[in-house]
Protein backbone atom coordinates (compact mmCIF):
# COMPACT_ATOMS: atom_id res chain seq x y z
CA UNK A 1 0.00 0.00 0.00
CA UNK A 2 1.12 3.55 -0.76
CA UNK A 3 1.95 5.58 2.41
CA UNK A 4 0.21 8.55 2.07
CA UNK A 5 1.23 12.33 3.05
CA UNK A 6 -0.58 15.82 3.80
CA UNK A 7 0.65 19.40 4.14
CA UNK A 8 0.24 23.03 3.49
CA UNK A 9 0.98 24.89 1.15
CA UNK A 10 1.02 28.76 1.77
CA UNK A 11 1.11 31.38 -0.67
CA UNK A 12 1.33 35.17 -1.09
CA UNK A 13 0.98 37.40 -4.52
CA UNK A 14 4.16 39.90 -3.99
CA UNK A 15 3.92 43.54 -4.40
CA UNK A 16 4.82 43.22 -8.14
CA UNK A 17 2.86 40.58 -9.31
CA UNK A 18 4.55 37.62 -8.67
CA UNK A 19 3.69 34.65 -6.04
CA UNK A 20 5.92 33.62 -3.23
CA UNK A 21 5.15 30.00 -1.73
CA UNK A 22 6.28 29.08 2.15
CA UNK A 23 8.60 26.03 1.98
CA UNK A 24 10.96 24.01 4.67
CA UNK A 25 14.60 23.15 4.11
CA UNK A 26 15.01 19.09 5.17
CA UNK A 27 17.00 18.67 8.09
CA UNK A 28 19.21 16.44 9.35
CA UNK A 29 22.63 15.16 7.65
CA UNK A 30 21.89 14.18 4.25
CA UNK A 31 20.85 17.35 3.39
CA UNK A 32 23.04 19.80 5.18
CA UNK A 33 24.95 20.79 1.87
CA UNK A 34 22.10 20.53 -0.69
CA UNK A 35 19.91 23.54 -1.86
CA UNK A 36 18.30 22.42 -4.97
CA UNK A 37 15.81 18.96 -4.77
CA UNK A 38 16.26 19.63 -0.78
CA UNK A 39 13.16 21.98 0.33
CA UNK A 40 9.51 20.44 1.03
CA UNK A 41 6.07 21.56 1.74
CA UNK A 42 5.48 21.48 5.52
CA UNK A 43 4.40 17.38 5.09
CA UNK A 44 3.96 14.45 7.07
CA UNK A 45 2.27 11.05 6.68
CA UNK A 46 -1.19 10.04 7.96
CA UNK A 47 -3.14 6.76 7.87
CA UNK A 48 -6.22 7.77 5.62
CA UNK A 49 -8.70 5.41 7.77
CA UNK A 50 -8.09 7.38 11.09
CA UNK A 51 -7.64 10.86 10.03
CA UNK A 52 -8.63 13.38 7.64
CA UNK A 53 -5.75 14.59 5.29
CA UNK A 54 -6.66 18.46 6.06
CA UNK A 55 -6.44 17.68 10.13
CA UNK A 56 -3.27 15.96 8.93
CA UNK A 57 -1.79 18.16 6.61
CA UNK A 58 -2.20 21.18 9.83
CA UNK A 59 -1.19 18.72 12.57
CA UNK A 60 2.56 18.16 10.09
CA UNK A 61 2.67 21.71 9.86
CA UNK A 62 2.12 22.16 13.67
CA UNK A 63 4.79 19.01 14.20
CA UNK A 64 7.32 20.72 11.55
CA UNK A 65 7.73 24.33 12.52
CA UNK A 66 6.07 24.40 16.00
CA UNK A 67 3.20 27.05 14.91
CA UNK A 68 0.07 27.01 13.96
CA UNK A 69 -0.70 27.57 10.26
CA UNK A 70 -2.60 30.54 9.95
CA UNK A 71 -6.34 31.06 10.16
CA UNK A 72 -7.14 30.68 6.08
CA UNK A 73 -9.69 29.22 3.57
CA UNK A 74 -7.55 25.88 2.89
CA UNK A 75 -8.84 23.92 -0.83
CA UNK A 76 -7.04 20.78 -1.98
CA UNK A 77 -4.59 21.73 -4.44
CA UNK A 78 -4.54 18.05 -5.29
CA UNK A 79 -2.89 14.77 -4.72
CA UNK A 80 0.32 14.15 -6.67
CA UNK A 81 2.66 10.98 -6.58
CA UNK A 82 6.66 10.56 -6.43
CA UNK A 83 7.74 8.14 -8.75
CA UNK A 84 8.15 5.93 -5.37
CA UNK A 85 4.57 5.75 -5.10
CA UNK A 86 3.96 8.06 -1.99
CA UNK A 87 1.61 9.98 -2.71
CA UNK A 88 1.18 13.66 -0.72
CA UNK A 89 -2.43 15.56 -0.47
CA UNK A 90 -1.73 19.54 -0.50
CA UNK A 91 -3.95 21.70 0.75
CA UNK A 92 -3.10 25.58 -0.39
CA UNK A 93 -4.03 28.78 1.30
CA UNK A 94 -3.46 32.44 1.08
CA UNK A 95 -0.73 32.98 3.84
CA UNK A 96 0.07 36.97 3.43
CA UNK A 97 0.48 38.09 6.81
CA UNK A 98 2.59 34.80 8.28
CA UNK A 99 5.89 35.47 8.61
CA UNK A 100 8.47 32.54 8.05
CA UNK A 101 11.07 34.15 10.19
CA UNK A 102 9.02 33.83 13.42
CA UNK A 103 11.28 33.46 16.49
CA UNK A 104 8.88 31.27 17.90
CA UNK A 105 9.23 28.30 15.36
CA UNK A 106 10.99 25.02 17.17
CA UNK A 107 11.51 22.64 14.12
CA UNK A 108 10.28 19.18 15.09
CA UNK A 109 13.13 16.47 15.45
CA UNK A 110 13.54 12.30 14.84
CA UNK A 111 16.02 10.19 15.39
CA UNK A 112 18.99 8.82 13.22
CA UNK A 113 21.52 6.48 14.02
CA UNK A 114 24.89 9.12 13.13
CA UNK A 115 27.40 8.27 11.86
CA UNK A 116 26.22 5.49 10.05
CA UNK A 117 27.32 2.46 11.69
CA UNK A 118 28.23 3.91 14.87
CA UNK A 119 25.63 2.61 17.38
CA UNK A 120 24.96 6.26 18.35
CA UNK A 121 21.64 7.69 17.83
CA UNK A 122 21.20 11.65 17.25
CA UNK A 123 18.23 14.05 17.32
CA UNK A 124 18.43 16.13 14.23
CA UNK A 125 15.17 18.68 13.16
CA UNK A 126 12.44 17.27 10.47
CA UNK A 127 13.40 20.78 9.15
CA UNK A 128 16.09 23.49 9.61
CA UNK A 129 14.86 26.87 8.08
CA UNK A 130 11.56 27.84 6.32
CA UNK A 131 11.63 30.43 3.73
CA UNK A 132 9.18 32.45 1.35
CA UNK A 133 10.81 32.31 -2.03
CA UNK A 134 9.10 32.63 -5.46
CA UNK A 135 7.85 29.93 -7.60
CA UNK A 136 10.43 30.21 -9.84
CA UNK A 137 13.03 29.34 -6.88
CA UNK A 138 10.94 27.38 -5.06
CA UNK A 139 10.50 24.92 -8.50
CA UNK A 140 13.81 23.68 -8.50
CA UNK A 141 14.60 23.32 -4.63
CA UNK A 142 11.62 21.22 -4.10
CA UNK A 143 11.76 17.65 -4.04
CA UNK A 144 10.86 16.30 -7.54
CA UNK A 145 7.46 14.67 -6.24
CA UNK A 146 6.06 17.95 -4.91
CA UNK A 147 7.10 20.12 -7.79
CA UNK A 148 3.52 19.64 -9.59
CA UNK A 149 1.84 21.11 -6.73
CA UNK A 150 3.68 24.41 -7.98
CA UNK A 151 2.17 23.95 -11.77
CA UNK A 152 -1.04 23.26 -10.05
CA UNK A 153 -1.20 26.33 -8.02
CA UNK A 154 -0.09 28.36 -10.96
CA UNK A 155 -2.94 27.19 -12.96
CA UNK A 156 -5.18 28.18 -10.14
CA UNK A 157 -4.28 31.81 -9.53
CA UNK A 158 -4.14 32.36 -13.63
CA UNK A 159 -7.75 31.37 -13.30
CA UNK A 160 -8.96 33.38 -10.51
CA UNK A 161 -9.73 36.61 -11.40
Amino acid sequence: MAVTSAGILLFRLDPVGGVSVLIAHMGGPHWTAKDDGAWSIPKGEYDAGEEAALAAAKREFREELGVEPPEADFAELGTFAYSSGKRVTVFVADGAGFAASDPRFVYGEFELEWPPRSGRRRSFPEVDRAEWMPVADARRRLVKGQRPALDRLEELLAATP
